[in-house]
């Protein structure tokens, strides 16, 4: 499973300069409003020390982790729904993501200018969440539009649908995100193929000066200038600085964590001396359904599942010493997969 992140702020909040951090690539973030039009799409390897020590235990030819795909998009202004700026039509860019960031200024750098002139993080959440509300009300009235069409022909979906519509532009209209408005799991099933932005899981990152990277706050806290100094160093010399600057973690390895809790992601691995690998699952996921990751083929044709956690197989030193303990457990269809789980899969003909 491959998940996808979609990156929002206002111009100068240090949006790209957190993206070009977090992929190591390279994008146009000059001190100026609007100068990323196009998207900018990387791929972000999600980093696993429990991936690393049991490649290195099996002797692992290659080692393969689970990847992010960050996508980030031009800055929004207010009004942008009425042209302003660069306008809205960039956010179609990320309609298909599966959660969406909001970087949110709260740094101070008097040469980097603020295009609303302050500094005030919960006036710029105020404007993208209202500029996502204007986005998502134009696709429903579009929808709305095309579902009375189809209500003259007594279609049984767009009976079921219009309630629901009607619904959503009336909470939308009153500055509701649409999250809010709709809960039950089956009306978002119907509305699944409107891509909503403010149906997706918010995700709201500070950018602050370096040293309030660990003050107290709601939100998830980052600073874009560390973290673009970490993506220039060695991972050596970027533990060395996290240790010197007595933080826990990155930036990066915060917003993973918190994309994976977001979303009801776990992980769980497979090692031997071919390959060693990190695979993405749903929280709750059972054990043919994580086969079925690794191989579509594999979730019809599953047996059952050798089951070890990961910190049990690494103590023991290999498989066949796992084995002879007895740490290696038989489970069957039923079973739960737990995060950090190694498995070796059977699969019958």
């Amino acid at each position: 499973m491959s998940f996808s992140i979609g990156i929002v702020g206002l111009p100068n909040v240090g949006k790209s300069t957190l993206f070009k951090a977090l992929t190591k690539k390279q994008v146009d973030a000059s001190n100026y409003p609007f100068c990323t039009i196009d998207p900018n799409v990387g791929v972000v390897a999600v980093p696993d020390e429990r991936l690393k020590a049991l490649s290195k235990m099996s002797k692992s030819e290659k080692t393969l982790g689970t990847t992010i795909d960050f996508v980030d998009i031009a800055g929004l202004v207010k009004n942008a729904h009425k042209g302003e700026g660069l306008g809205n039509q960039f956010l179609a860019n990320i309609r298909e993501v599966d959660a969406i960031v909001q970087v949110l200024r709260h740094f101070s750098d008097t040469n980097v200018v603020h295009v609303e002139g302050r500094v005030d993080p919960e006036s710029d959440k105020e404007t993208i969440n209202l500029e996502l509300i204007f986005a998502d009300l134009a696709t429903v009235d579009k929808r709305l539009d095309r579902n009375k069409k189809e209500l003259h022909g007594n279609k049984k979906e767009a009976q079921e649908l219009q309630p629901i519509l009607e619904k959503l532009k009336t909470g939308l209209e009153t500055g509701q995100l649409a999250s809010a408005i709709i809960t039950d799991p089956k009306e978002k099933a119907l509305i699944k193929e409107l891509s909503l932005l403010t149906l997706k899981p918010m995700i709201y990152v500070l950018n602050v000066d370096e040293d309030k990277v660990d003050q107290e706050t709601d939100y998830l806290t980052v600073s874009a200038k560390i973290e673009a100094e970490l993506a220039e160093l060695p991972d050596d010399e970027a533990k060395a600085m996290l240790k010197e600057l007595q933080l826990e973690s990155s930036g990066l390895d915060k917003l993973i964590k918190k994309s994976y809790d977001t979303l009801g992601l776990i992980t769980f691995l497979t090692t031997g001396p071919k390959e060693s690998r990190a695979w993405t699952i749903s929280k709750g996921a059972t054990a043919p359904q994580a086969a079925g990751e690794i191989h579509t083929d594999f979730e019809k044709k599953f047996v059952k599942a050798e089951i070890i956690n990961w910190k049990d197989l690494l103590d023991a030193g290999s498989e066949v010493a796992a084995k002879e303990k007895g740490l290696i457990r038989l489970e069957g269809k039923e079973y739960i997969m737990q995060d950090g789980d190694t498995a070796h899969f059977k699969i019958g003909g």
